[in-house]
């Protein structure tokens, strides 16, 4: 056999911030990966929002997606890991940035993406009552939901060129929904004070004809709920403030130690940060102090292919080859009117009107063609020669991640069937319990394991995962976790790394184990092909095992968590689900099951966790040990907002073909794909009588009824 050499990764490079900049370099990277780096991108969200777009979207012309570059494609697309979390520090002396909830994440060079901020902490009441331009995300989504419920009266607070775009669009939005439009546009200077007089003069005009009020030299004090109070004492109505005015830096750059000018991070021609050459930093975040100039999108755009090529050079080696960004003294600028006209400037000539909207539309739409329909990269091809059947087993698609990779429960079954009964009267459970049961002196414990094939490229993310999916077994039996052993399968890596991604894997699993009171005691580690992490897990039981057997006719069927992780992994991979869809599924994944474990243990008379085989298959073996059949409503089962679409549009795990057929020929009424769906961390399903199901669902968030134990043999029927 041929053994190929998989290259070691090497390096860490982490974009903190999914701005202009680093969407593109992610765009760019993918074109030309550097063998031996790892990638990441760290972003509050799992979209990053187009500010060129805002204006129209705030006027009606945009739908919200269309706003939005969705970073878990483009990670994907660009073989990068991306972290769904906001960055609330960095230490630069020891290389690694902090996100709330999750373990410190090192690099080895670092670009800072973050934007600016609108946000007014200095105005009484703003707070609670107004709204900052920026971030963007959170705006547009807010004046979605206002104009939904009928509007009404808007302030818009700042007069420059951003806050005049908004105020048009807003009026023209309203006037267009509502039929009546009330927008005031308030500065403590003069609105448009330092536009080219040609082009504020057409500005101003076009305010007036939408019948914006300007608020000149007027400072406001306070913001309530239906009005704005000025320092003169004159009160103005609003029922939504949007704060506009100048561009802030984020705070928490304060507390990081490096260089700020005005709250911005200095960078020298080559966008590296002043005293600091692992740190570059790009967009509104930056102080091009080498060479001012304005806070606009233009020049967030012309830094991407130099920032690359520098983070490129400096991982090769290569730090005489850095490369120089010289921004442009001049550049056109493009304001929209609230309609689909623009209005268009540059050294003092001015031009507006409907086909300089279209101009600009059409440079927005190119910039986020850029991002809309990536296909993932192709697989190497196969060998020409090959033996038969190799297809049909591949499948034409990707091997899944997590459970999606599990074998068949056919294939398990048939192998479990050989096993030799078992004579040891310390061990109490048999093959095909979710978990071992063994007598040790007067205690009884359960122990399981699991382990997951990688499904995203978050060692972090997939360690806590691993750890919930892990205790699932423990916690469907009742027992108490108490300890467990990590095996892990680690790409080859330098052994800095190998220290780095050790260390971030150990502490996201130890901190869901030590959340039950459970320890790591150790484990085995090795290097292979890809990423694999997996637990054994011990628990103490303090009565008899909740096992699959004892579910009863008339008991309710209880399960905590929405089924479709399978098939949204499985979109994922593909590039086939919204970013917002996998960011959901991987919370829900990283969500333990301990609090809804304590409440069922009194009054379960059979549970399980639902995994690999999907909620059929897994409800299935507790009708054969119970000696029952099921019922399920198919109104009452909990789905993953988004995972039905991507069933519609044909996708399946790789194993949902052999879920389906495990349970072939007892399965009744209607069909859903959604029952055969391998669950990666699922919830826990659960039989219990009926008398107790209205406490259980008051103590247990999320818990649905989905069905009931009837009497017969083994079967399920959906209705």
């Amino acid at each position: 056999m041929t053994m190929h050499a998989t290259l070691p990764i090497v390096s860490d490079i982490v974009l903190v911030g999914g701005g202009h900049t680093h969407a593109l370099v992610l765009r760019m990277w993918a074109m030309r990966p550097l063998p031996g780096v790892r990638l990441t991108v760290i972003n509050p969200g799992p979209t990053a929002p187009y500010s060129g777009m805002l204006p129209g979207h705030v006027a009606g012309h945009y739908a919200r997606d269309e706003l939005d570059i969705d970073l878990v494609h483009l990670a994907r697309f660009a073989g990068a890991r991306v972290v769904i979390g906001a960055v609330d520090g960095i230490d630069p002396l020891a290389r690694r940035v902090s996100v709330p909830g999750r373990a410190p994440i090192g690099y080895d060079l670092l670009s800072i993406d973050i934007g600016i901020h609108a946000r007014m902490p200095e105005i009484t009441g703003f707070a609670e009552h107004g709204i900052a331009a920026k971030p963007l995300d959170v705006f547009a989504d807010r004046w979605a939901s206002f104009v939904a419920e009928g509007g009404g009266p808007v302030a818009v607070v700042g007069g420059g060129v951003a806050g005049v775009e908004l105020a048009m669009a807003a009026a023209f939005r309203l006037q267009a929904a509502t039929g009546r439009s009330e927008v005031a546009l308030l500065d403590r200077g003069e609105v448009l004070e330092s536009v080219h007089p040609k082009a504020r003069a057409r500005l101003l005009a076009r305010l007036s004809r939408l019948g914006v009020v300007l608020y000149e030299h007027s400072e406001v004090s306070r913001i309530a709920a239906d009005h704005l109070l000025l320092a003169s004492g004159d009160r103005i109505e609003s029922h939504f403030s949007l704060g506009a005015a100048g561009a802030r830096p984020h705070d928490w750059l304060a507390t990081t130690g490096l260089p700020l000018v005005d709250g911005f991070l200095p960078v020298d021609p080559h966008l590296r940060v002043a005293g600091h050459p692992q740190v570059f930093a790009a967009g509104d975040c930056a102080a091009l102090t080498f060479s001012p100039r304005p806070k606009a999108g233009v020049f967030a755009v012309r830094a991407a292919p130099v920032l690359l090529a520098n983070l490129r050079a400096l991982a090769e080696g290569r730090e005489g080859d850095l490369k120089r960004f010289r921004p442009q003294r001049d550049y056109l600028k493009l304001i929209s009117l609230g309609g689909k006209e623009a209005l268009a400037e540059k050294a003092g000539m001015v031009a507006d009107g409907p086909l300089l909207w279209r101009w600009k539309n059409r440079i927005d739409q190119a910039f986020m063609d850029k991002f809309r329909d990536l296909d993932p990269m192709a697989a190497p091809p196969l060998p020409r020669l090959r033996a038969a059947g190799v297809d049909a087993v591949l499948g034409g698609k990707p091997l899944c991640g997590g459970c999606g990779a599990k074998l068949g429960p056919g294939s398990l079954s048939e192998a479990l069937m050989v096993l030799p009964a078992g004579h040891r009267a310390d061990v109490l459970s048999a093959p095909g319990d979710d978990a071992a049961v063994l007598r040790v002196g007067g205690a009884t414990q359960i122990l399981t394991t699991d382990h997951l094939r990688g499904f995203c490229n978050d060692p972090g993310l997939q360690a806590r995962i691993a750890a919930v999916h892990a205790l699932g077994d423990c916690w469907a039996m009742g027992a108490t976790p108490q300890a467990a052993l990590a095996t892990l399968i680690l790409p080859r890596l330098s052994p800095e790394l190998q220290t780095r991604w050790l260390t971030e894997i150990m502490a996201e699993a130890s901190s869901v184990f030590a959340a039950e009171g459970a320890e790591i005691v150790g484990g085995h580690s090795s290097m292979g092909d890809e990423l694999t992490i997996g637990f054994t897990v011990t628990g103490l039981l303090e009565g008899e095992a909740i096992t699959l057997a004892g579910a009863r006719p008339g008991d309710r069927l209880i399960l905590t968590k929405p089924l479709g992780t399978g098939v949204v992994l499985a979109a994922e991979m593909q590039m086939r689900a919204p970013g917002a869809v996998v960011a959901r599924t991987w919370a829900q994944m990283a969500t333990g099951s301990g609090a809804a474990a304590r409440a069922l243990r009194p009054v379960a008379r059979a549970m399980t966790d639902v995994t690999g085989f999907g909620l059929a298959g897994h409800l299935m073996n507790i009708c054969e040990a119970s000696g029952v059949a099921a019922r399920l409503h198919a109104a009452a089962l909990p789905v993953i907002d988004g995972a039905r679409a991507c069933l519609a549009a044909g996708l399946r795990s790789t194993i949902h073909g052999a879920n389906a057929a495990a349970v072939m020929g007892r399965m009744g009424g209607a069909s859903d794909p959604i029952l055969f769906d391998p669950q990666t961390s699922g919830g826990l399903l659960a039989a219990v009588p009926e008398d107790q199901v209205a406490a259980l669902l008051a103590a247990v968030p999320g818990a649905v009824v989905i069905g009931e134990i009837t009497a017969g043999s083994p079967r399920i029927d959906l209705v």
